[in-house]
């Protein structure tokens, strides 16, 4: 059984049939929310930082939230493959052991932990990570405004109800609620790197990434409400309560094209490389994705008309596992949330699952890799 699919955009599509696709046409990664379900890319991940961009030199926009910032911020340490690795194990060994009668962690409890996980696997190498000599970081967080500005017993899940409600009529309208704030690694002047797509869809802020905010921001964008405590106050940043970037960003559904400053040429987007009057794309969004749908907002999940694709995806080619072979993992299912409370204090049989899982996810690299050698346009489906 296949264990991957490709989908692209129609101009990614056109781009695909044309060209085929090589490591220097790719201009933007993003790494979206979903907590353990982003195990499955582990091995994609090893390979394409590791292997396959390195044959290329163009700098690369990499676009994280929660699990995918942390993924992106990986990306861009020194020897990103035994960093991977070093992801992969921590993540799958996390555990937060229940007292007797206890049903569930505590906030403050699994914040306290993941801070100071974080701060192990970072430490010493924010540099790293800051001046890549490729690699543009993004990290996506949201931001409470006005009943969300702090973290509070009573404000704050009544805040998120009518952020609830508010996105439910009009996606830009929950921005009266929450802000998408974008935390960049330096440009080539002082201040945050240009973004790989426009924001005129939702209300944004950009902030320089620094030492000295880079794991409060980090720590942010993977703060999911009520599980995890919010972040106050990041240094360089607009004061007030920082919550996990999938709120605002589940899938990070952004409008890539719109940031292409170029006049495009025809159907593809699109470089003369000089004499040979051959074309190439002039950038690329390469996706890789733990299911075929890019859901805009964390708040949008039960929301199956927003799940459609947009022209925001038009330039993306997107890797996703096949829903029947993942059937085939077990519990027959992606790794996710939901297993730290079934299997609860038993560590070693999650992680003997998870394990299983992020082991058998080498197939899609393999297949990815035949596909890259002989690309063929029937297994291309569209976004």
């Amino acid at each position: 059984m296949k264990a991957l699919r490709i989908y692209a955009g129609p101009t990614a599509r056109a781009s695909l049939a044309a060209h085929g696709l090589q490591p220097e046409h790719i201009r933007t990664i993003p790494g979206a929310a979903g907590g353990p379900k982003g195990l499955i890319l582990g091995p994609m991940d090893r390979f394409l930082f590791g292997d396959w961009l390195q044959r290329s030199n163009q700098p690369v926009d990499l676009v994280g939230a929660s699990i995918g910032a942390w993924r992106m911020a990986t990306a861009c340490l020194n020897d990103p493959v035994s960093a991977f690795q070093r992801l992969e194990h921590d993540y799958i060994h996390q555990h937060y052991e229940l007292a007797p009668g206890q049903k569930r962690v505590s906030a403050d409890q699994v914040s306290e932990t993941f801070g100071r996980n974080l701060l192990a696997f970072y430490g010493g190498r924010v540099p790293e990570v800051l001046n890549h000599p490729r690699y543009r970081l993004h990290i996506v967080t949201s931001r409470g405004r006005h009943m969300l500005g702090t973290e509070h017993g009573v404000r704050t899940p009544l805040g998120y109800l009518g952020a609830f409600l508010t996105n439910t009529v009009k996606r830009k309208a929950m921005g009266a609620w929450l802000e998408r704030v974008v935390f960049s690694s330096g440009g080539a002047g002082e201040g945050p790197a240009p973004l790989p797509f426009a924001t005129q869809d939702y209300r944004t802020r950009r902030v320089l990434l620094s030492e000295a905010n880079f794991n409060p921001a980090l720590q942010a964008s993977c703060s999911i409400p009520f599980v995890l405590r919010a972040v106050h106050d990041i240094p360089g940043a607009p004061k007030g309560a920082y919550w996990d970037g999938g709120i605002t960003d589940y899938h990070l559904h952004l409008n890539y094209p719109g940031a292409e400053l170029a006049t495009y040429s025809g159907a593809v987007p699109a470089m003369n490389t000089g004499a040979t009057g051959t074309f190439y794309p002039k950038g690329l969004v390469l996706y890789p994705h733990f299911q075929q749908s890019v859901v805009p907002g964390w708040l949008d999940k039960g929301l199956k008309w927003r799940h459609r694709s947009t022209p925001f995806l038009d330039t993306m080619v997107l890797l996703a596992p096949n829903p029947d072979w993942v059937k085939t993992l077990p519990n027959s299912k992606l790794p996710d949330r939901t297993d730290f409370t079934h299997y609860g204090n038993d560590l070693d049989a999650r992680v003997k699952a998870w394990n299983a899982a992020t082991s058998a996810s080498q197939q899609m690299v393999d297949e990815f890799i035949a596909w890259l050698d002989k690309p063929d346009m029937n297994q291309v489906h569209p976004l």
